[in-house]
Formats: structure tokens, C-alpha cells, sequence
């Protein structure tokens, strides 16, 4: 798949089509949407919301959560706002979620059954990884974005004068839905 890609990438480049997607670094709406890398939103989302390359910064990751305070979700959004004159955050959750009820036994599991043997599982707990919290899910997702929008307004490093919002996407029709 990884080689149809990239044809697929030396056709659009060879022919121009990257003309109309030109723009600068800087998000021309200066805001930061952190969202989850679920497939339904990848162009559901910007047309649900009305933005086009150039508009924001987007950031996803599983779940559009923060695991804590030092993660590369923090840095990304110190980034947009210190270097690229971010001044709101929306985090988008959405319905289905897959991370929602994800349980870290059955993922170590799965791992295990892909080749990961023990040894390199022990390995990662002796270091200090408490992997059955890294890897579990959240229990509601609408909680879960509470969580990190009360994390991402409340870091020491984040501005007051930043608002940060929270919303529920649904998934099939891109409604959003306030949260807190």
C-alpha cells in the first residue's frame, strides 16, 4: 500500500495539484484543534467545521486526550501558541471512540501475539512505564475531554489569556456539541 502512496504522491507532485494547497505555517484562524486520529474524521471534521489547509493547527492523537502534563500533545499545543500565534484550542472528541473501553490487558495481549515477547514488556515496566495505565482507555469520552481541557487550561505554561473549549463530534454527521 505504502508504494501505491507514494506513486499516487510523485503523479500529484509532478503534476502542480500542490499549487492550490500553498500557505505559510502560521494558522490563518489561530486556532489549535486537538482531535482523535479516527479515520471518520479525517475529512469529515474540516468540512464539518469549515477549514482548509492553512486555517488551523491540527494535532491527533488517540483520543484527542492528554496522557499527562509533559506529553508531545502538550508540546505541540505550547508550540502553536508561543511560535505560531495560537490563541484558541477546540479539543474534539467524537462519538464511538475507539480508544473508549480500550483495555490495556487485551492491547499487551495483542502484542504479545504480534511478536512482542515478555522480556521487552518487563523491560518497559522496570523503566518505570506503568503500562496498564498507559495503555488503558477511558471509561466516557465526553469526561475524558473534560479532563484534558481542565489539564490544557490549567498547565503553568499555557497562558490565561488562551481559551481553550471542548466539544463532542458525532462521528456519522459532524455535528458538535458543546462540553462543560
Amino acid at each position: 500500500m505504502i508504494d501505491t502512496i507514494l506513486e499516487y504522491n510523485r503523479k500529484f507532485v509532478e503534476s502542480g495539484e500542490y499549487e492550490k494547497y500553498k500557505t505559510s505555517k502560521y494558522p490563518d484562524k489561530k486556532i489549535a484543534i486537538l482531535t482523535c486520529m479516527d479515520t471518520r474524521l479525517v475529512t469529515l471534521l474540516p468540512a464539518a467545521l469549515g477549514i482548509r489547509n492553512g486555517d488551523v493547527k491540527l494535532i491527533k492523537n488517540a483520543g484527542a486526550v492528554v496522557t499527562n502534563p509533559f506529553d508531545s500533545t502538550i508540546r505541540s499545543l505550547l508550540v502553536a501558541i508561543y511560535e505560531l500565534g495560537v490563541n484558541e484550542i477546540m479539543v474534539i472528541g467524537h462519538t464511538g471512540c475507539g480508544v473508549q473501553g480500550m483495555d490495556a490487558g487485551e492491547m499487551l495481549h495483542l502484542m504479545k501475539e504480534r511478536g512482542i515477547d515478555d522480556e521487552h514488556i518487563s523491560l518497559m515496566r522496570h523503566c518505570g512505564i506503568d503500562l496498564d495505565s498507559w495503555l488503558h482507555g477511558f471509561d466516557d469520552t465526553p469526561s475524558a475531554i473534560l479532563e484534558t481541557i481542565d489539564l490544557i487550561s490549567n498547565h503553568p505554561l499555557v497562558p490565561k489569556d488562551v481559551v481553550v473549549r471542548g466539544y463532542m463530534m458525532d462521528s456519522v454527521t459532524g455535528e458538535l456539541t458543546p462540553l462543560g
